[in-house]
Parts: structure tokens; sequence; C-alpha cells
């Protein structure tokens, strides 16, 4: 990482009625994610909201 950039790990997917996943946003900590997905969640329809840490290729595997 270079001086200057932000490590923005965590993610917030959303999942539609049909099983499609979308990447909400990206965030610098867990609790930020969360909170994110917590917001989007009370709003009561039916898409599910999670946090999930993206590897260091990128994706949304664990390190």
């Amino acid at each position: 990482m270079s001086e200057g950039t932000v490590a923005l790990p965590w993610i917030v997917i959303r999942q539609d009625d049909n099983g499609n996943r979308y990447r909400v946003g990206r965030y610098a900590t867990r609790a930020e994610a969360q909170k994110i997905a917590d917001s989007l969640d009370d709003h009561g329809h039916k898409q599910l909201y999670w946090v999930e840490r993206i590897g260091q290729n990128g994706d949304g595997t664990h390190n």
C-alpha cells in the first residue's frame, strides 16, 4: 500500500429477492460497515444486508 492510500477492507453486501448480490460500499472498520448494514436493514425491505472482509486478492474471502 502506498503512502496516502486508505485501506477499506470491509464491505457491505446486499442480496435482493432474486438472490442477486451487490456490493453497497467499502469501509475502513467493521463497526462502520455494520452501522451502514443495520441502517439499510431497518428500512424493512426484503433485501438482506451483511458485512464481509475483503481478502488480500480483493475478493470477499477472508485473509
